[in-house]
């Protein structure tokens, strides 16, 4: 049976072998199991969310104005949850943490957003019984998971660990730029749509309120985060359920788009933003897979 201390290993995401960073923290259990917990939520919830959105309705923990928003809520919940899975299949906190810190930014994120628009829920506002036990049940396991990812992420950075050894599959040098500016793009929308909604709202090429811009900024700003998370990390090896997500997000986002193009407004350069930037998730994602691919099989 390979340990975490073989030079490769073939119980990867992948499933194939790769050059993997010796030392380092190993993995805890608590954050092992959250990311599973998640991926779960993330699965029910993000598949509902998407599944009404498609159908042209509006769904949610807060009244949209466009069933757009919160069907890419559910898309990028789902897109995820492959990467979150594969988290549990991993030995050493270096090879998740690319997705891992991404994952603490959307739950402390959504969990804030939707205390700072507690108003606009229909636990407040009130309604039919099924959005308002939604938005219920959407506020209390949020809440749940923000504390378990809190305790989850100290106690592995309380964990003991080595110093790492030399990175096994090096990023290419023609990459860099390119990711250096499509997690620059993320990050600086999703800080725009958090911190200025009422002012970055209206680059949004489909009609969004306070709520909805602040939580696509929670999510662009994780993706963000992600991406240069994996360019500071410098190597394939450590970037295995991130390189799931990615591509998966890009794709689960995609259909939702296709599906409900008429309330974008195509014309508009935000829309052309979002395709390039959309386009560059899953670019990252599938390059990444191929390239580590190759590095294993050297």
């Amino acid at each position: 049976m390979p340990n975490a201390s073989d030079p490769t290993r073939t119980d990867d995401v992948s499933g194939q072998p790769r050059p993997l960073a010796a030392g380092g923290r190993p993995l805890t259990a608590g954050v092992a199991m959250l990311a599973t917990a998640v991926a779960v939520v993330s699965v029910l919830v993000g598949g509902l969310l998407a599944a009404v959105a498609l159908t042209g309705h509006v769904f949610g923990a807060w009244r949209s104005p466009e069933s757009l928003t919160p069907g890419l809520i559910g898309a990028a919940m789902l897109g995820t949850a492959p990467g979150l899975f594969a988290v549990s299949r991993a030995r050493a906190w270096h090879e998740v943490r690319s997705l891992v810190h991404p994952l603490a930014v959307v739950l402390v994120g959504l969990f804030t957003v939707s205390l700072l628009n507690a108003g606009q829920l229909y636990i407040a506002r009130g309604g039919s019984i099924v959005p308002v036990l939604f938005s219920l049940g959407w506020l209390f396991v949020l809440g749940a998971l923000c504390v378990c990812a809190l305790i989850a992420l100290v106690l592995q950075y309380l964990t003991p660990g080595r110093p790492l050894g030399p990175r096994g599959a090096p990023l290419p040098g023609w990459s860099k730029p390119a990711l250096a500016v499509l997690g620059s793009a993320w990050l600086g929308i999703g800080t725009g749509l958090l911190v200025r909604p009422g002012f970055w709202a209206d680059f949004v090429p489909w009609s969004v309120d306070r709520p909805d811009a602040q939580a696509l900024g929670v999510w662009a700003l994780a993706l963000g985060v992600g991406v240069l998370g994996a360019l500071a990390e410098d190597d394939l090896g450590r970037t295995g359920p991130a390189l799931i997500a990615l591509p998966g997000t890009a794709v689960a986002v995609t259909v939702v788009l296709a599906c409900r193009a008429a309330a974008v407004d195509w014309s508009s350069g935000p829309a052309l933003c979002l395709v390039s930037m959309v386009a560059g998730l899953l670019l990252a994602g599938l390059g990444g897979r191929v390239l580590l691919a190759r590095s294993s099989a050297v």
